[in-house]
């Protein structure tokens, strides 16, 4: 007799903590870490330069701060990161209590590659689950640094969470501006405020497509559609009013939303060549679809060249509307361009599907 399959084990959420130089990001995690939220929590550092670690963080974590080589996370560095994902994986089997992981990058990363590597690599992909990228931003120096430094408007462009520090040291009109500016680049994510690094971890945690606390998938907090149509609504499609040589002026946040089941192969064909040939454009997409053919929601996501297998949820939302909604966070490529290419395929294989169920 074939015995049973063995059970996948409940993933791992693992938190993205990510921020320019000085944005808080220590300081932060220290706070949250002597919460009883993030007890057995295991913290990947990648550190850089003069940044060390807090002796009190490593006390708290009995060894599972694990450092990652100095430098940017890419090519050697992501490879430490699977090498300390797959280690922790071992110590779990082992027994080990590792509820949540959290990934604090250097100020100056690109968190796209830290992403990728837990949509990429097979054992991460079935031990871990992307629970959040939680970016802070420096209340005082937040309007200069996203003025002056590319990688810092990424990382609030691609954020479930924004977290605004050192108000404290900031005029109410800094904050104000900066309030409005974080909006205005990324629409769905809560604007959150921590004074002297507290702040409540309820607010972070949990931001993915799965709530531990919750029978099934919380759609409209992972995706917030909502919040990106009412932007849309309010500021036109075009909502980058402002000097184009900043660097979020090449940055461009929006959700579009299908009434009719999409088809899947036209879809999946169009994602492909979106990602093939812009690739680089594509800051990240999210998406809840209804596809033709499939009576549950299919959740899909994406950053740069990669995307997460499709995962195929339990049900619908109770009062869900059962449209496909896909966000897109695009550098340097226009609404347009993607609304256009998007339809032209799902049309495509609606008629191609018509004219083979008229052969059949």
């Amino acid at each position: 007799m074939t015995p049973p399959p063995t059970p996948r084990p409940e993933p791992v959420p693992v938190t993205v903590l990510t921020g320019f130089l000085g944005a808080g990001k220590t300081t932060l995690l220290n706070r949250l870490l002597k919460h009883p939220a993030l007890r057995d929590t295991a913290v990947l550092i990648n550190e850089f330069g003069e940044i060390g670690l807090d002796h009190l963080l490593v006390e708290r974590l009995d060894g599972d701060t694990v450092l990652l080589n100095a430098g940017c996370l890419c090519c050697t560095v992501r490879g430490d990161l699977v090498k300390a994902l797959r280690d922790l994986a071992v110590r779990i089997e082992q027994g080990h209590a590792i509820r949540r992981v959290v990934v604090e990058t250097t100020g100056l990363a690109d968190p796209a590659p830290i992403l990728q590597t837990l949509m990429s690599d097979p054992l991460v992909l079935y031990r871990y689950r992307l629970d959040g990228v939680v970016t802070l931003v420096d209340a005082a120096t937040g309007m200069a640094t996203l003025d002056s430094q590319g990688e810092a408007v990424k990382q609030a462009a691609v954020a479930d969470r924004l977290v605004i520090t050192k108000s404290d040291l900031a005029t109410p009109e800094q904050v104000s501006a900066l309030w409005a500016r974080l909006r205005a680049l990324n629409p769905g994510a809560p604007l959150l405020n921590a004074l002297h690094g507290e702040i409540e971890p309820e607010a972070l945690l949990d931001c993915g497509l799965y709530d531990a606390t919750r029978k099934h998938p919380d759609v409209t907090r992972w995706l917030d559609a909502e919040a990106w149509h009412a932007h849309d609504h309010d500021h036109g499609h075009d909502h980058h009013h402002h000097d184009a040589n900043r660097h979020d002026a090449r940055i461009h946040s929006f959700c579009l939303t299908f009434d009719e089941p999409l088809p899947w192969d036209g879809l999946a064909t169009w994602l492909e060549v979106l990602t093939m040939t812009r690739g680089e454009s594509v800051l990240r997409i999210k998406g809840i679809l209804n596809l033709a053919g499939e009576a549950r929601p299919v959740a899909i996501h994406g950053v740069q060249h990669l995307f997460h297998p499709p995962v195929k949820l339990e049900r619908w939302p109770d009062g869900d509307d059962r449209r496909s909604r896909l966000v897109f966070i695009l550098r340097d490529l226009d609404r347009a361009t993607v609304e256009k290419g998007l339809r032209a395929f799902a049309e495509s294989a609606r008629q191609q599907a018509e004219i083979a169920a008229g052969q059949g």
